[in-house]
C-alpha cells in the first residue's frame, strides 16, 4: 500500500450522495473502501450538504449500510448554518425554518428560536433541503425575505442523486425564493471552505484528501480549503464535465470510484506539450484536444485533462474543447 494514492494523505473527507450511496443504496465497492481506511491508518470524515437529516441520523444510516461512522465523523451544512447564524444573530432570535426538523434542531442547539410562520416575526430565514417542502413553505420564506430579514441557505446544490436518477436539490428551491424576492442568501455549506476545515480539525488531519462527485460543491470547496481533491465518477459529474471544468473546480485526481484510492495514481508527464498518462497521450492546440487511447480509458481522460487545463489554465468559466480520438 506504500505507493497507493491514499498513502500520501492522513484522512479522507468524503461526500455522501453520489460517492457512498445513491438514494437508499450503497454504491458498489464504496463500503469496503471506507472500511479499509482504518487498516491503512487513514482517518475518515463525512462532509455533507444534505441538511434534511441530523448528523446522528446520517451516521446511523451509514452504519446500516455497513460503513464505519460515529456521529462526530459527520459534518453537515445544517451544523455550518447554525454556527453561521449564531455568529450573526443575538441569542434567542427567531429564525424561520424552511427545511427539515433536523435543520430546526441545529438552529435550536446554537441558542436561536426556530419558527415556522412569518406571523411569528422572524428576523432571519434559513433554508435547507427537505423532500417535504412545498409551495406554501417557499412562499412563507419569500414573504419574510422580501420584508428584509436576513436569509441563509445551508447549500445551493442544484441537483441530488437518487436511486431513480438525478432530482432537484436545495439550490433549485433557493432559486425559487431568489426569483420571487430578487435577493441572494448567505451560503453556509459547500463550496465554502469552513465546512472542510471543521471536518479536518475534528479528525486532527493535516493532509486530508477531499473526495466528491460534484465539481461545484465538493471539488470547489476542497480547493478553496487548500486541500487535495479527487473527483469520482459515481455521481453527478462526468469525464466530459470534468475536462471542461473552470480553473477553480478542477480536481487534483480523477478516479472511477473509491476503490481507486488503493491503487497507485498514474504519473502524468509533459513532453513538449504532449501529456502522457499510462499508455495514453493527449495534446491541445487551438481549442482542440487530440487523445490517443480508448474512450473508456481513465488514463486517456487524465491525459486529456492535463493537456486542456495547461492550454486554458485560468478558465473563469467551463470551456469544452473539440475532442479528436485517435486509434491507439
Amino acid at each position: 500500500m506504500a505507493d497507493s494514492l491514499i498513502s500520501s494523505y492522513d484522512a479522507v473527507l468524503s461526500d455522501l450522495d453520489g460517492v457512498v450511496y445513491a438514494g437508499p443504496h450503497a454504491i458498489p465497492g464504496a463500503i469496503e473502501s471506507l472500511q479499509r481506511l482504518a487498516t491503512v491508518g487513514v482517518g475518515l470524515g463525512y462532509v455533507t450538504n444534505n441538511a434534511s437529516r441530523t448528523p446522528a441520523q446520517v451516521a446511523a444510516h451509514l452504519r446500516e449500510l455497513g460503513a464505519p461512522a460515529e456521529d462526530h465523523q459527520v459534518v453537515s451544512s445544517s451544523q455550518a448554518a447554525g454556527e453561521l447564524l449564531a455568529s450573526m444573530l443575538p441569542q434567542g432570535a427567531r429564525v424561520l425554518i424552511t427545511g427539515s426538523a433536523a435543520l430546526a434542531h441545529e438552529i435550536e442547539l446554537v441558542g436561536l428560536k426556530p419558527v415556522h410562520s412569518a406571523a411569528e416575526n422572524p428576523v432571519a430565514v434559513v433554508q435547507g433541503f427537505s423532500p417535504e417542502l412545498g409551495w406554501k413553505d417557499l412562499a412563507e420564506a419569500s414573504y419574510v425575505v422580501a420584508a428584509g430579514a436576513q436569509w441563509f441557505a445551508t447549500n445551493t446544490d442544484m441537483s441530488i442523486p437518487q436511486a431513480r436518477g438525478i432530482a432537484p436539490g436545495n439550490g433549485t428551491l433557493v432559486a425559487a425564493v431568489a426569483a420571487a424576492t430578487g435577493k441572494k442568501p448567505l451560503v453556509a455549506g459547500k463550496p465554502e471552505a469552513p465546512l472542510f476545515h471543521a471536518a479536518a480539525k475534528r479528525l486532527g488531519a493535516d493532509r486530508p484528501l477531499v473526495v466528491g462527485d460534484r465539481l461545484d460543491t465538493d471539488i470547489l470547496g476542497g480547493n478553496r480549503a487548500g486541500y487535495a481533491t479527487a473527483a469520482v465518477l459515481t455521481g453527478v459529474d462526468t469525464t466530459h464535465s470534468i475536462l471542461s471544468a473552470r480553473a477553480d473546480e478542477r480536481p487534483t485526481y480523477l478516479l472511477a470510484n473509491l476503490q481507486d484510492l488503493y491503487d497507485p495514481y498514474p504519473r502524468l508527464t509533459n513532453d513538449g506539450g504532449t501529456y502522457y498518462c499510462g499508455a495514453a497521450w493527449a495534446t491541445a492546440v487551438d481549442g482542440e484536444v487530440t487523445v490517443a487511447g480508448p474512450k473508456d480509458s481513465l488514463d486517456a481522460w487524465r491525459a486529456a485533462c492535463a493537456a486542456w487545463w495547461a492550454a486554458v489554465p485560468d478558465a473563469p468559466v467551463a470551456q469544452s474543447p473539440r475532442l479528436v480520438w485517435q486509434a491507439h
